[in-house]
Order: structure tokens, then C-alpha cells, then sequence
């Protein structure tokens, strides 16, 4: 296979009719196949050979939905691929014209170690590859070792730490053989922007949730923990992701991390860009104000960063075709990409060892509304999300 692609799509609470999965939260019959055609519908459009989904309550919907993309493709293709008898039919646009369904396909779910009883259910993810896997997939969430974050001391006084046992979503690890490759793809749903608020015991609801006697200040630190638990989270990918690049692997990640591409949690997953010069930096072992390092630890400290980086399949494309900012979600009167693909280097073309590069990045937003919109509330049946994909050609096929 010369040309492959890749897909994330967050499906917003995909769970089978009449089963309450948040608080008063469930579909009717009706909103259920409503929603199961809407997603087959998308995923018809992305036609992707690979997809990380989102927000998986439960496999056997995610199936009915995948068949159900496959009779909607199939009698695409009865419409729009000519016949046999055409000597047209070979021409490259039928080509991407044509669905292919996802019969002989492998599928990774990942449910939620989470996931409790009705009204109190937690959303898992998957991979779907029409590719297979070339291994059995890995699920992360229970840590074997608990994550102990210590912070530093001032004065004397202690600093403190933050400990977590395990992830508040899993991040699904799969290897994917493409052509002569395999490349590992994890799938990802950090912990959201909403607020960690603490229940009292015996207390109904945390005070915080209470929006009539507004607490600005306890809301603040729920934000806090949020965004504690999502970086401790990346973090835990980042050492995933390490652990493939160290063996030589190509690494591409996708989900919903729930932070745009240059927030702290995506930079933590993707490593840090290079200094431009470090034989301008003062050397850690510095001893007078020339001691810099050489231009032979310029070029080794570069190498060692860049071996080990992640990039942005959105600011490849926008880089390629000084297209505007892409965005996938909407909430508040504020538009911004919180879904990524990343990638490692191995698909860079000016790396000189690359397996492949993005040909193109497509996104799907147009069904999305402003969070703030009175429609919003009522508009389950979609996604909040927009769905991205990236079209990845492999060198030398």
C-alpha cells in the first residue's frame, strides 16, 4: 500500500437506546438511530483506513454503526463507481470516489476501568483498521506504578506532590502494518476542561456545582485539578510514546486531548522544540560567563530533541498550504482545535531516514455549533466535535 489514512472522531456518548449513561442522560429509540445513521453517515465521508474513536460506551454500538456505514458506502459505490463494462473505470477519481467497508477490518476496543452503573457510566475509545494489527492491542489506564509528581521545596518548606493511580480515560496502543511498515498508533481522551470538584461526605453535590451561590474560587481550583490530572495524563503517553521511538518505531497519536496544540499537555505528548543554537546557551556546568557548549553538543543535543518529537499533522498542512487555523470544537463563543494527529519524524520528508509524509489533512466541522448557542444543549444526535484525517503517503511504493 503506497497511500494509507488516519482519522480521529470523538462520536460524542455513542450507547445503545434507553440506557442512562450520565445522570437523566440517555436516547430514545428514535435519537438513537437518528445519531447511529449521522455517525455512519461521517464515517462514510472520511472513508478512512484507520480510525481512533472517542467516547465509546459500548462496542456493540460502535459496531451497528460501522455496518451501518458499510450499506451506506455500498450503495454509494452502486451509484457513483462505474461498471465493468465502462472503459472508464480505471480513471484515479473512481478510485477515491469508491467506499471501502471495513468487513474484513480489526477492531480495539478499550472500555473505561471507570464505567459504573446507569447515570454513572464513563466512555471508553477504539481503533478501527481495515490494515489489521500486527499485534495484540495494549490498553493503558492502571498504572503499575503509581504517578508520584513531587514539587520543589522553597525556603525549607515542603513543596508538596501530586499522585495519581490511573488514568480518568484509557489511551489505546495498537501496531498497524502498513506496506512493509508497522507503525504504532495510540489513541487518546485526556481528561476534560471541566472542573474536579470534591463531594463532603454525605453531601449530595460538591458546593461548587451549586451555580446559584457561585464560588468563583473553589471552580478555579476544580479548573486546577483538571488540568493537573490532564497533563499527569499526557505525561503517562509521553512515556508510551518514548518507549516506541527508542526502538525505532514510527509513532503516530490521535484523540481528543482536550487542549489545543500549543497547550501545556499537547507539548508535553509531542516533546520540546530544539533551541535554535546551544552553543549561544550557558553551559548547566557553567563556571564563567563564556562557558558555553560546543557546536559538536549543539548538534548532539539537537539530534537527541528532534529523535524524540512529535508533529503537528494540522501545522504540517497549515505549513504547506498557508491554509487558516483548523478548529474541531466550539464552545463559549470560542473556536479551537482541541482533536490532533501527531506523528513522529519518520513522516517529516526532510528527515533523510522518513518512511512516508502527509499528503493532505482534512477536517469535518460544519455540523458544529457554538456551545453558547440555545440549540446546543439539544443537539446530541451529532458531535461537538469535528473529525480530522490525515492522507499519509509511504516512500519509495
Amino acid at each position: 500500500m503506497s497511500q494509507f489514512t488516519i482519522a480521529s472522531f470523538n462520536v460524542k456518548n455513542l450507547i445503545g437506546p434507553d440506557q442512562e449513561y450520565y445522570k437523566f442522560q440517555s436516547y430514545t429509540p428514535e435519537e438513537y438511530a437518528w445519531k447511529s445513521d449521522w455517525l455512519a453517515d461521517q464515517l462514510v465521508t472520511l472513508n478512512a483506513d484507520i480510525v481512533g474513536f472517542q467516547e465509546i460506551f459500548d462496542e456493540a454500538s460502535l459496531r451497528d454503526t460501522i455496518a451501518s456505514a458499510d450499506e451506506i458506502g455500498t450503495a454509494n459505490n452502486a451509484t457513483a463507481i462505474p461498471g465493468q463494462n465502462k472503459r472508464y473505470r480505471h480513471r484515479a477519481i473512481f478510485d477515491r470516489l469508491a467506499y471501502r467497508d471495513y468487513g474484513d477490518a480489526a477492531l480495539a476496543f478499550a472500555p473505561n476501568l471507570h464505567d459504573g452503573a446507569p447515570g454513572q457510566r464513563r466512555p471508553g475509545l477504539a481503533i478501527l483498521s481495515r490494515l489489521g494489527f500486527d499485534e495484540e492491542p495494549q490498553i493503558i489506564q492502571a498504572l503499575d506504578t503509581p504517578l508520584h509528581i513531587p514539587f520543589q521545596t522553597f525556603g525549607g518548606d515542603e513543596g508538596g506532590s501530586y499522585t495519581i493511580q490511573k488514568l480518568s480515560r484509557p489511551i489505546l496502543k495498537c501496531r498497524v502494518p502498513v506496506g512493509d511498515q508497522v507503525i504504532t498508533v495510540f489513541n487518546c481522551h485526556l481528561k476534560s476542561k471541566l472542573g474536579e470538584y470534591i463531594r463532603s461526605d454525605g453531601a449530595a453535590f460538591p458546593v461548587e456545582a451549586d451555580l446559584t451561590d457561585y464560588d468563583p474560587v473553589g471552580r478555579a481550583l476544580g479548573a486546577a485539578r483538571a488540568a493537573m490530572r490532564r497533563m499527569a495524563e499526557a505525561w503517562v503517553l509521553r512515556g508510551a510514546i518514548i518507549g516506541e521511538l527508542r526502538q525505532g518505531r514510527p509513532v503516530m497519536v490521535l484523540g481528543d486531548f482536550n487542549d489545543n496544540e500549543n497547550a501545556v499537555s499537547s507539548k508535553i505528548i509531542a516533546g520540546e522544540a530544539p533551541f535554535r543554537n546551544y552553543a549561544w546557551m550557558l553551559r548547566h556546568d557553567a563556571k564563567h560567563r563564556a562557558d558555553r557548549y560546543s557546536d559538536a553538543e549543539n548538534a548532539q543535543i539537537t539530534e537527541d530533541i528532534e529523535a524524540v518529537r512529535l508533529h503537528s499533522a494540522e501545522k504540517l498542512f497549515v505549513r504547506k498550504s498557508l491554509r487558516d487555523m483548523v478548529y474541531t470544537s466550539a464552545f463559549g463563543g470560542v473556536y479551537e482545535s482541541i482533536d490532533q494527529i501527531l506523528m513522529s519524524r519518520h513522516f517529516l520528508p526532510e528527515w533523510q531516514g522518513h518512511i512516508g509524509e502527509m499528503e493532505y489533512f482534512s477536517v469535518l466541522n460544519d455540523h458544529l455549533t457554538d456551545g453558547s448557542h440555545p440549540e446546543a444543549p439539544y443537539n446530541k444526535l451529532a458531535s461537538d466535535h469535528g473529525q480530522i484525517m490525515a492522507t499519509i503517503r509511504l516512500k519509495g511504493e
